[in-house]
């Protein structure tokens, strides 16, 4: 698609919002539940790209993408209404006679810009709450996950009015062109080179955005106890889509003393999920493409190799891998892993763990696994991430009344059910004042005004 289609394609959305439409409650009903229906007939169709693209089974596509998608839908159509009403707001006394509220106005043209990981959730959860807000949306999946993108597309258009809703495919080239062109709203999900340059070209136009970014989320190990449920935890969130994962658990910090315990048992968890060659099992994923398979070989040359580091390249696998001796000078340990490497890194006491993190970029997430609620209390208190989870990974994702999203360098805004509302509506401040009373105090000549003024308005009256 050149530019003068992509700005027809624009123009014919723009006239498509101007005229309405996409603004009666129903009619935003009306296109999740066409969405729904769509995503339950093809979903056979959607485990097959997912499979196709990352191997992945039949499980792990519903639960992270397929369900996930479906209960944010049925969230919205569920508790619309309650969303788009307008929010009675109190009104200062000093402002008699007036009545405050806030309504939420669409944006009007957004952009979605989804990631490859995980193509369909991460293009079309945003989208559920683009639509919720009453916008209309042009949805580019991620070209990586090429069979998963192909999905996308027919999905969108079997299920919506390419007026109101469209799916745009292809490369960076393409990314360029719609970047260059003025939407309402961006939403973008990747990797945090990219989402400057997305902040960037947003900022010609002074576009909002929503960045959903990643970084290095630690993992804390603090307590000798449940070692092997700790590992049980890790292990899932880590090697999930074969550590694929924007919130995956990107290294671990354990106390020195319980190192070798925790190396152990996760060993032996690796192998109860995966068996003994993980490249036999069918529950467990493939890396992408072979550029992100070279870049992974060679961060696995930091350290040394204490589990797994098996690799084959034509059928882009790698096997689950530990790694010690890793220190923070090291490559694996300046950028996100994004694959399934598991650095380890030992430390004394928790005050050094604070120090560092403090000294780190803002990760997307913070997993912590202690039972000491003191220890709980400092890591909420004194570190800063998108998110924290304690004694879980990746499970706070899953609730859709906690927003996600990052912080600093892991990202900008937040989503997920009312917060991806939220984050596609305009929030307008509205007040309305009778004509009478009309009080000559606010109104020139001052002249012996200022005294009064000062009783009424800031100092407490009205207390």
């Amino acid at each position: 698609m050149n530019t003068v289609e992509i700005k027809k394609v624009l123009k014919e959305q723009k006239e498509y919002f101007d005229s309405g439409k996409t603004l009666p409650v129903e009619e935003r009903i009306i296109a999740l539940e066409s969405l729904k229906n769509c995503i339950i007939k093809n979903e056979a169709l959607i485990s097959d790209a997912l499979f196709k693209d990352f191997r992945r089974p039949g499980f792990e596509a519903y639960a992270t993408e397929i369900g996930s998608i479906l209960e944010e839908i049925n969230k919205a159509i569920k508790e619309i209404k309650s969303w788009v009403a307008p929010v009675k707001i109190s009104t200062p006394p000093v402002l008699f006679s007036s009545k405050s509220e806030i309504i939420h106005d669409p944006y009007g043209l957004v952009l979605i810009m989804g990631a490859w990981n995980y193509p369909f959730a991460l293009s079309l959860v945003p989208l559920v709450g683009a639509i919720a807000a009453g916008n209309c949306i042009i949805v580019k999946p991620s070209e990586v996950s090429s069979n998963s993108s192909k999905v996308i597309a027919r999905i969108i258009k079997e299920s919506f009015d390419q007026k109101h809703i469209r799916a745009i495919e292809g490369g960076v080239e393409i990314a360029t062109k719609l970047l260059s062109q003025r939407f309402d709203y961006i939403f973008f999900t990747g990797g945090t080179t990219v989402g400057k340059i997305v902040a960037k070209a947003a900022a010609k136009n002074l576009t909002p955005c929503t960045l959903e970014l990643g970084g290095k989320s630690p993992c804390v190990v603090n307590d000798a106890s449940n070692l092997a449920l700790v590992a049980k935890r890790i292990v899932w969130g880590k090697f999930i889509n074969a550590g694929q994962t924007c919130i995956a658990p990107d290294y671990i910090l354990v106390k020195k003393d319980l190192k070798e315990d925790l190396i152990t048992n996760l060993q032996n968890t690796i192998t109860t999920f995966y068996g003994a060659n993980p490249e036999e099992s069918y529950d467990y994923c493939r890396i992408v493409n072979k550029n992100h398979f070279d870049r992974l070989t060679l961060l696995m040359k930091s350290g040394k190799v204490v589990f797994g580091g098996k690799t084959d390249k034509k059928h882009l696998y790698i096997s689950p891998t530990l790694i010690t001796e890793v220190t923070w000078k090291d490559k694996i340990m300046k950028e996100e892993i994004f694959g399934p490497i598991l650095p380890i890194i030992t430390y004394d006491n928790i005050d050094q763990v604070i120090t560092k993190m403090k000294k780190q970029e803002k990760p997307l997430a913070v997993y912590l696994f202690t039972e000491d609620s003191y220890l709980q209390t400092r890591i909420k208190n004194e570190t800063s991430s998108g998110g924290l989870c304690i004694n879980a990974t990746i499970l706070h994702t899953t609730n859709m009344e906690l927003p996600f999203g990052g912080v600093g360098n892991s990202g900008i805004g937040k989503y997920h059910g009312y917060f991806s509302f939220q984050t596609f509506s305009h929030q307008k401040a509205v007040m309305s004042k009778s004509f009478w009373p009309d009080l000559d105090i606010s109104y020139p000549p001052y002249k012996e005004k200022l005294f009064l003024l000062k009783k009424i308005w800031g100092n407490g009256l009205f207390k």
